[in-house]
């Protein structure tokens, strides 16, 4: 749970600060806000915050701080390069948009590895 509000806090200043610019300048891309789907969101954020945490704390065999980060650095770019990228390469958004998303990701991914590498021990 640690993780997740981590995300979500990571994930609304984000894209609720950051982004809101760029987001109201291509808007025809999105939903509108009335529209938008927020609770599905917070859903799949959950999930993934809560495989995030099993991979650390089942599926590695080192646990702690050092590990959490290595992980967090890793799924942040596994994770980031086609959020951001790879939506980049098929949808015209504009750059800053698509490098955000990727640097976004990544901090959560290394704040997140951080909060379960702390929390999650042998």
């Amino acid at each position: 749970m640690v993780v997740f509000v981590i995300w979500a806090v990571v994930d609304f200043i984000v894209h609720g600060w950051i982004l809101q610019g760029a987001y109201a300048a291509t808007a025809r891309f999105w939903r509108p806000m009335a529209e938008m789907k927020m609770g599905l969101m917070y859903f799949t954020t959950l999930i993934s915050a809560l495989a995030f945490s099993a991979i650390i704390g089942f599926v590695s065999d080192k646990k702690g701080l050092g590990r959490g980060i290595l992980f967090g650095l890793l799924y942040g770019i596994g994770v980031g390069i086609p959020m951001g990228y790879g939506t980049y390469s098929y949808m015209p958004i504009p750059y800053p948009m698509a490098l955000t998303w990727f640097l976004g990701t990544l901090a959560r991914s290394i704040l997140g590895g951080i909060a379960a590498g702390l929390i999650i021990r042998k």
